[in-house]
């Protein structure tokens, strides 16, 4: 019976360090590069509708979208990077996310050029973001992925659609707009 048990043992070796976690995210173009965010906070993909304007919003906050009675705000990651507005082409599509506020979760759309796949990325594959010489603010990317001999830039969603400083640039958008008149 003892060896029988020593055999079970051998059996199943345990490995000598644990495997890397392997995340998924949903990649996507933007201007010409691909950019991805993890695939745990987003809630839909939808073809382009066309936002309802609203006054007094920075220019990347392209309106708000009715989805299925929730007022859905619509952002530009093109103008939130500084980048010129995204053009709507037949690829066009709003990305459903839902951000973590303090106390709730909020529904924000951003609108890309188009969505390509899921990619599974092990953590082994992430790059931490690089210092210098990316087209975005740094805090906006949680890492660099390595695609097929390529990198990716992996969003970080918190950051990016940060209800809070979107609120502080339209409160200061608004001061703007009442100190011009």
């Amino acid at each position: 019976m003892g060896a029988l048990n020593i055999l079970r043992q051998s059996d199943n070796p345990q490995p000598a360090a644990a495997a890397a976690e392997v995340r998924q995210y949903l990649t996507f173009q933007l201007g010409g590069e691909t950019f991805a965010i993890g695939i745990l906070g987003i809630r839909e993909i939808l073809e382009y509708i066309r936002p309802t304007t609203v006054p007094l919003m920075p220019p990347f906050i392209r309106g708000v979208m009715n989805l299925r009675g929730s007022v859905v705000p619509i952002i530009d990651l093109s103008l939130r990077f500084s980048r010129g507005e995204t053009a709507i082409l037949r690829r066009t599509c709003i990305v459903i996310i839902e951000v973590e506020t303090e106390s709730q979760l909020q529904l924000i759309g951003i609108l890309v050029d188009a969505v390509h796949e899921v990619l599974a990325i092990p953590d082994a594959d992430i790059e931490p973001p690089p210092q210098f010489g990316s087209k975005i603010r740094v805090d906006f990317i949680e890492g660099m992925a390595r695609v097929d001999n390529r990198f990716v830039v992996l969003l970080a969603v918190d950051k990016v659609l940060s209800v809070n400083e979107m609120a502080l640039l339209t409160e200061l958008g608004q001061t703007e707009n009442a100190a011009e008149e």
